[in-house]
């Protein structure tokens, strides 16, 4: 029984890492992120979005584990969280003790 509630734990990560995952503009941020930190203004400018947009993406990414910030006084720098890795054209996702790989991000 309690394999089952573990499995299904794992499962509903993953729907909402999949979740975050099907908008392009979280997947934008991801692919910059993974190229180095970021300030909010950075990625703002990048992509070419209002910074509200940008920051309200960045919170969903932020509560989803896949990113994390730091202060440096005034400004916030994102980056990719420990369980969120890049290599050269992928990003692998720690969750649910599972890793899941989005691959070609070039």
């Amino acid at each position: 029984m309690a394999s089952k509630l573990l499995q299904r734990e794992a499962v509903a990560e993953l729907c909402n890492l999949f979740k975050l995952l099907s908008d392009p503009t979280r997947l934008e941020i991801l692919t910059q992120l993974s190229q180095g930190e970021f300030t909010v203004t950075d990625i703002c400018a990048s992509l070419d979005l209002p910074q509200p947009t940008v920051s309200h993406h960045l919170g969903l990414l932020r509560m989803g584990h896949c990113i994390v910030n730091k202060r440096n006084g005034k400004t916030v720098i994102y980056s990719l969280s420990e369980t969120t890795k890049a290599t050269k054209n992928s990003l692998h996702f720690a969750v649910g003790g599972q890793s899941v790989t989005v691959a070609d991000l070039t």
